[in-house]
């Protein structure tokens, strides 16, 4: 999802599954009056949800920032039969690491 995109998933006051782990921070003068300008005139949502979905945004927009490198092995072809060539940058380490992550959080909060 992108930042855009989170003021109208606001209006529609969606909710999405969260972890159980908390997470302290402070933040500077300026970004903590921006949160509240956006928690004033998004009421339906806690301070906390706010960035819980900003910070969420940012991740994805991150990830598809990653520059994609060209390694040497073919992984498929596209659909006029040009080879298309495994990404050794950074993005599949993050998605590895992410995804082993999920799967810890997911197993912790499953006991």
């Amino acid at each position: 999802m992108k930042i855009r995109e989170l003021a109208e998933q606001w209006e529609q006051n969606a909710k999405g599954r969260l972890t159980e782990t908390a997470y302290a921070i402070h933040l500077d003068v300026e970004a903590a009056a921006r949160l509240a300008a956006i928690a004033e005139m998004y009421p339906k949502r806690t301070p906390e949800e706010l960035l819980g979905e900003l910070i969420g945004a940012a991740l994805e927009e991150l990830e598809a920032s990653f520059p994609y490198v060209r390694g040497q092995h073919v992984v498929a072809t596209d659909e006029e039969g040009n080879p298309l060539y495994e990404d050794v940058g950074p993005t599949p380490r993050f998605l590895e690491l992410s995804r082993r992550h999920l799967q810890e959080i997911s197993d912790r909060e499953a006991l």
